[in-house]
């Protein structure tokens, strides 16, 4: 299929402002980078095709006036929309003579927004969309690509998000629920761009202590702390021309989050001990399975840092979500595990099929594939309703004797039937129970 929506570069000092213009960019079915500073555009604007840009005046350091004045003669044929809060005659004149092709006074409408947008890229429309040096045209998207696999609309838009960002160094902030695939998604990005034959590298920073991530990711010098014998390279330097992948990058503590800043901003890293940074060419993937804006809101991750992560933001869908690519699913890891366990003959009966579309799979396809294993270890040919674990079947209330059991199960019974209520939605569920959304998948496994 086409890929239809246009790459549209935001730019604003206003971080509220910023979640503002791209929810109401994304409702509209448009690609959205984000940028919170012109240095920022800059960077975005060399990486990566942008179809129309969209920026703020009154911004420090370097204003609005002097990208338009940029991009009018770097990017002639790049149309422009201003947005401010402070309107003048003089400004919206100075705004069109930089090249700007429409003129939006804050605040406005979603409909106001909506028509700018539209008139800044009637000259576009006619074009085809441009992923670095290649036109994309009619294609069509495989049920399987770089190891994903599905058909659903929503598999569809990832898809299409990676061929947008596949060819270039954008930072990418992928979120979804935990076992949804999240590195599975970092590495078709790499593994399908520009940049296949560079490292990959990936850190689950949730895994490595606290007191150890920053001496893992950024290397240290011989003596820079006890035990320090040899000088070390960090993930970062591994990574260095390619990818790195931080996969939970919600735990990260605030010295970390610190360095990463710098990171972003300077494209430097400096060791611990070191005196003198290293300069580096990265791309930066992060992922996280929590709601990491309301991190934001309660001061336990930094702002600045939320949005320079977030310049493209690729949201992976639960599979309760996308219930249509159950069935490929599962025939893809009854093939798997069929083949590992040298049993031919294994099938599944239609009546399991018509469950598993049923189920709310809080694990996700995690829970999918472990599932699929188990059935497959203990069965040898016909897999149907007897050989399936009791709490994928229909469930009733009764009001008779009540049957005791352990309090550990009658707690996931509960926790599931709270998921149930609100459709499968992890953080609302977690908010009703009164615990966080980790403890909520600690208790569900």
């Amino acid at each position: 299929m086409a890929l239809k929506r246009e790459n549209i570069l935001i730019v604003d000092d206003n971080y509220d402002m910023l979640e503002v213009l791209q929810r109401n960019l994304k409702a509209l079915d448009y690609h959205v980078y984000k940028a919170s500073s012109v240095k920022e555009a800059l960077d975005i604007l060399k990486l990566s095709a942008i179809d129309l840009l969209i920026t703020d005046i009154q911004m420090p350091e370097v204003n609005g006036i002097e990208l338009l004045k940029y991009a009018g003669e770097h990017y002639p044929f790049l149309p422009k929309l201003v947005i401010t809060g402070f309107p003048s005659i003089t400004s919206a004149v100075t705004a069109i003579q930089s090249g700007a092709t429409d003129y939006l006074v804050k605040p406005f409408t979603s409909n106001e927004l909506k028509n700018s947008v539209k008139k800044s890229l009637k000259n576009k429309l006619a074009s085809p969309i441009q992923l670095g040096d290649k036109s994309v045209k009619d294609q069509d998207i495989p049920m399987v690509y770089a190891g994903i696999i599905g058909k659903s609309s929503s598999i569809q838009n990832v898809i299409e998000s990676i061929e947008r960002v596949k060819n270039n160094r954008a930072t990418i902030l992928i979120q979804g629920e935990s076992g949804t695939g999240k590195e599975l998604i970092a590495r078709a990005i790499h593994y399908k761009g520009s940049f296949a034959g560079n490292p990959f590298i990936a850190v689950n920073c949730g895994a490595i202590p606290e007191n150890l991530l920053e001496s893992e990711l950024f290397g240290y010098e011989k003596g820079a702390f006890t035990g320090a014998n040899q000088n070390k390279e960090g993930f970062f330097q591994a990574a260095n021309t390619g990818t790195i992948f931080l996969d939970e990058i919600g735990t990260a503590p605030a010295s970390v989050q610190v360095k990463l800043l710098r990171v972003l901003q300077e494209k430097e890293v400096t060791k611990i001990g070191a005196t003198k940074p290293q300069k580096i060419q990265i791309r930066i993937i992060a992922a996280t399975n929590e709601d990491l804006y309301q991190q934001v809101q309660k001061g336990t991750f930094r702002e600045d840092l939320y949005y320079r992560l977030n310049v493209v933001d690729i949201h992976v869908p639960n599979l309760h979500e996308r219930k249509e690519d159950i069935p490929l699913l599962v025939q893809y890891f009854l093939s798997k595990y069929a083949k590992e366990y040298a049993k031919d003959k294994i099938q599944l009966s239609d009546r399991i099929y018509e469950i598993f579309e049923r189920y709310p799979w809080p694990g996700n396809i995690r829970e999918l594939e472990n599932c699929i294993q188990k059935l497959t270890i203990m069965n040898e040919d016909q897999v149907d309703l007897p050989q399936l674990p009791k709490h994928f079947k229909y469930k009733i209330e009764t009001t008779g004797k009540e049957t005791f059991v352990p309090l550990e199960q009658m707690e996931k019974q509960y926790i599931q039937k709270v998921l149930s209520s609100v459709d499968n939605n992890k953080t609302k569920a977690a908010e009703i129970l009164k615990i966080n959304r980790k403890t909520l998948r600690s208790k569900l496994e």
